[in-house]
C-alpha cells in the first residue's frame, strides 16, 4: 500500500490532523492579552514572517514557561521556515524534538478542567508529525503514532461545544470516513473498522471551522480546497477557499501555489499568469519555483499553444522538483501529464503512453490532470 493513499484513510488519522495549532491550556485561553499574542504568532508563521513569530513565541514562553504550546510554536516555525521540510535534515531533527516534547508534556498532565485544551495540544503535535511523515512516505514513523492517536480523535467529538476548532477534527472524520471508501472501494473493509461518519455533516463542520475556529481557519480552508478538487470535483468552490487562504496569508508561497493551481483548473489562464508574474520574489523558495515552472508549462501549452516552450518548462519543473522526492510527486505528475499530451501532438504514441503511465504512478488523483 502506498502511503500517499494511506495518508487520507488507512487510519484516517493522518488526514485529520494537519497542522493543529489551537493548542493551549485554559490559562492562555482565558488570558485575552496572551491569546492575542498567540493568534498573532500563528498568523505570522503562516505568513512567513518568522522573526515576528519568534518574538511572539518568546513572549509566550516567558509568560507561560513549561507550557506545551511553546514547543508546538517552535516546531511550526521550523516546519514553515524550512518548507518543504526535508527528511534527514537538521531542521527535521529540531522539528521532531519540539513536537515530541509537546506530546510528552500533554501526556504527563492529568485529567483536569483544562482537558479540552490539553487534548488540542496533544492532537496538534501528533498531527504535525503525521503530516510530515505521510507527506514524505515515512511509513515506519507514521504507524506508531496512528495507533495511539485514534482514541484522541474520537474524544474530540465530545468537545465541540468548547472550541470551534474541534469541528476541524470531527468534520474531517465525518467526511473522509464516508468519502474515501466511496472513492476507493478497496478501503471499504478498512472503513468497516471505524464508526460511521456523515459526509454532508462533515462539510458543514469544516466550513464552520474555516469561518470561526480560533487557530484552525487556515487548515480547515486548505482541506476544503483539497476536498472540493479531489473528491467533489467542484473547482469553483475549491478556488473560493484557496483564494481565501492566499488573501489571508499573501506571503505564504504554498497557499499562493494552491491558488494558482485552482485558477488553472478553472482555465483562468490570464489570472494565473498574473499571479505568477507578481510572485518573482517568492521564487527564492525552490519548491515554489519548481511548481511555477510546471504551472507556466500549462499556460504555454493551453493559452499560448506553444508546445516547445511548454515542454521546456515541464522538464525544468521535473528536474527542479526531483530533489524533494516523494513530497513533489503531485506536481511531477502534472508535468508528466503535460508531456504526454505534447507527445500525442507529435504523433508519438509510445511516448504518450509511457509518460502518462509515469504520471498515473505518481498520483492518487488521476482525474486532476489538466487534460481538459
Amino acid at each position: 500500500m502506498k502511503l500517499r493513499i494511506g495518508k487520507y484513510f488507512a487510519g484516517l488519522i493522518i488526514v485529520l490532523l494537519t497542522g493543529n495549532i489551537a493548542v493551549l491550556e485554559g490559562q492562555i485561553l482565558k488570558d485575552s492579552a496572551s491569546m492575542r499574542v498567540l493568534k498573532g504568532c500563528v498568523g505570522d508563521i503562516y505568513n512567513f514572517e518568522f522573526e515576528k513569530a519568534r518574538d511572539a513565541a518568546r513572549q509566550l514562553s516567558i509568560s507561560y514557561p513549561g507550557h506545551p504550546v511553546n514547543h508546538l510554536l517552535k516546531g511550526m516555525i521550523v516546519y514553515w521556515e524550512n518548507y518543504p521540510l526535508k527528511p534527514g535534515s537538521q531542521a527535521q531533527k529540531a522539528y521532531e524534538i519540539n513536537m515530541n516534547d509537546c506530546i510528552r508534556i500533554c501526556e504527563e498532565i492529568k485529567t483536569s478542567d483544562d482537558y479540552p485544551e490539553i487534548l488540542l495540544s496533544n492532537l496538534g503535535a501528533r498531527g504535525m508529525l503525521l503530516q510530515f511523515y505521510a507527506d514524505n512516505n515515512l511509513s515506519d514513523k507514521v504507524l506508531p503514532i496512528v495507533k495511539t492517536t485514534y482514541r484522541l480523535i474520537r474524544q474530540s467529538f465530545d468537545y465541540t461545544s468548547f472550541y470551534d476548532d474541534f469541528y476541524f477534527f470531527t468534520g474531517l472524520y465525518n467526511y473522509y470516513r464516508e468519502a474515501y471508501p466511496e472513492a476507493r472501494p478497496v478501503y471499504k473493509v478498512v472503513a468497516f473498522l471505524f464508526p460511521r461518519g456523515d459526509r454532508v455533516k462533515g462539510l458543514v463542520e469544516m466550513r464552520k471551522a474555516a469561518r470561526t475556529a480560533i487557530m484552525l481557519k487556515a487548515e480547515a480552508a486548505a482541506f476544503m480546497s483539497h476536498i472540493y478538487i479531489h473528491f467533489e470535483a467542484n473547482f469553483q468552490l475549491a478556488y473560493a477557499y484557496s483564494r481565501y487562504l492566499h488573501e489571508m496569508y499573501p506571503e505564504n508561497p504554498q497557499y499562493l501555489a494552491s491558488n494558482i493551481k485552482n485558477l488553472l483548473l478553472l482555465k483562468k489562464y490570464d489570472e494565473a499568469e498574473d499571479l505568477i508574474r507578481a510572485s518573482e520574489a517568492k521564487k527564492s523558495n525552490p519548491f515554489f519555483s519548481a511548481q511555477t515552472d510546471v504551472f507556466s508549462g500549462i499556460i504555454q501549452e493551453k493559452k499560448y499553444r506553444n508546445p516547445a516552450l511548454a515542454k521546456e518548462l515541464y522538464k525544468k519543473g521535473l528536474n527542479d522538483i526531483s530533489v524533494f522526492g516523494y513530497f513533489g510527486n503531485e506536481y511531477s505528475a502534472y508535468a508528466y501529464f503535460g508531456l504526454s499530451r505534447l507527445a500525442e501532438l507529435e504523433g508519438d504514441k509510445s511516448g504518450r503512453k509511457a509518460l502518462r503511465k509515469r504520471a498515473l504512478d505518481l498520483t492518487s488523483y488521476k482525474k486532476v490532470n489538466f487534460d481538459e
